[in-house]
């Protein structure tokens, strides 16, 4: 199920950006500043490149780009 990133809470968007952009493995050598991460991401959720994926099964959100995502799950949005 895809969730509108624009019906989170912004301190809930927030930590799930956090976490996305700090996970481990994510960084590839990346010195990037944590806040341009997030400005990077949350740009790549308004513009629709990216979208918000809930799984009922694991109750977990994950961020994925629009163009990994499943053309039937984008269909049932």
């Amino acid at each position: 199920m895809l969730i509108p990133h624009d019906l989170l809470e912004p301190d809930t968007l927030t930590r799930l950006i956090e976490d996305f952009v700090t996970r481990e493995g994510t960084d590839n050598g990346d010195e990037t500043p944590l806040e341009t991460r997030v400005e990077r991401v949350r740009h790549a959720l308004a513009k629709g490149q990216a979208v918000i994926v809930f799984h009922a099964d694991s109750q977990q959100c994950q961020l994925m780009l629009r163009r990994d995502v499943p053309k039937e799950w984008l269909d049932e949005a």
